[in-house]
């Protein structure tokens, strides 16, 4: 953190749980500006002034973790392009959701390093377009590792907040995720002190992992991702239970939650929803229910373009383009609400929002 960023810090007066600076989160890296889940998306977050960089967890076909949002690989890497793997595509039910494409549990580590990563939203980002084909796909341990020199670059902590996807699903591929997570980070001198927060959608594996880090050598924060209120979540799926997010956001399971987990991270149209139109409606209670339980509020996600802003917020420049004034108006709602951190594709905008000087 530089001077001028500590100072503004020190001098604020924050609505969070514990009065502190909120945390400026980096979605995938700043994948607004580089394709995501890339050492160049995170080396840009990270020189914009995130304080942690987010890496998506699936594993391979031999136990690998690699980084990446979802288990097809089809949108943000070449695969598609590779003869040689054209009989791997497939049609495949995750946790409920038939998708058609190339899965990582389908290749081997080596087999992805012959990969190259592509931007997966060329429309709205084109000029993430331009970077397809010039970065692999990384590693947890190869993150890790980069951030590690990135921090003793610049003398600073930069914090690794991990997200481990699907859990039920690949552990009925055979691949249970806790235990290998916790083994990468447990082995890094770099993540045994630097900050580090892991998050999931599922609650079974956050209490999983909160028997086990201690035992791993792994000082973490736990957050509990939340979906869409109507949602089921996939652990629960699983079992038959209808339990829905909507319901694990409430009072009373809030507060149970508090037993194995630090924080929530909600959608940000859980914190104020919008219309059909895309217009803000009346915010929810949820930062103050969440505070009340004891629980840190980390949301999900800032986008600097039109069309993921609500309506209120767009400028007439057409729902592609770039709208940093709206992407920051949007931030400073949430932070007034008492938001202890936020997840946003641009970094650099999401500290402008935070220095509170434009």
């Amino acid at each position: 953190m530089s001077s001028a960023h500590a100072a503004s810090a020190s001098e604020t007066k924050w609505p969070t749980l514990d009065g502190s600076r909120p945390l400026l989160l980096a979605h995938r890296g700043a994948s607004a500006l580089r394709p995501e889940h890339t050492l160049a998306a995170y080396a840009k977050a990270i020189a914009d002034g995130a304080d942690y960089i987010e890496p998506d967890l699936v594993p391979t076909k031999d136990g690998a973790l690699i980084v990446r949002h979802d288990p097809d690989i089809s949108q943000t890497t070449d695969v598609s392009a590779h003869p040689e793997f054209a009989s791997r595509r497939r049609r495949l039910a995750v946790d409920g959701q038939h998708m058609t494409g190339w899965f990582s549990t389908d290749f081997t580590l080596a087999e992805i390093k012959t990969l190259r990563a592509r931007e997966r939203l060329p429309q709205i980002r084109p000029q993430n377009a331009r970077y397809d084909g010039q970065f692999d796909i990384p590693t947890l341990q190869e993150v890790i590792d980069f951030v590690a020199a990135e921090s003793a670059t610049r003398g600073r902590l930069i914090g690794i907040i991990p997200e481990i996807k699907h859990p039920t699903f690949f552990a009925g591929l055979g691949l249970p995720m806790e235990d290998r997570v916790l083994a990468v980070l447990g082995a890094h001198s770099y993540t045994r002190t630097a900050p580090l927060e892991i998050q999931c959608f599922e609650t079974g594996c956050l209490q999983k992992l909160r028997g086990k880090l201690a035992g791993a050598g792994v000082k973490a924060r736990l957050i509990f991702l939340t979906g869409g209120p109507g949602e089921v979540p996939g652990d629960i799926q699983a079992q038959g239970g209808r339990t829905t997010y909507g319901d694990l956001m409430k009072p009373a399971a809030l507060r149970e939650i508090r037993r194995y987990a630090e924080a929530i991270g909600p959608a940000n149209t859980s914190l104020i929803p919008r219309d059909p139109a895309g217009r803000w409606l009346e915010p929810t209670t949820l930062v103050r229910d969440a505070h009340a339980a004891g629980l840190l509020v980390h949301s999900y996600t800032c986008r600097p373009e039109n069309v993921f802003l609500p309506a209120q917020l767009r400028n007439d420049a057409g729902p592609d383009a770039r709208n940093e004034a709206g992407s920051i108006a949007e931030i400073r709602r949430y932070l007034a609400m008492g938001l202890d951190g936020f997840f946003t594709d641009d970094p650099a905008i999401g500290l402008r929002a935070l220095n509170g000087n434009e």
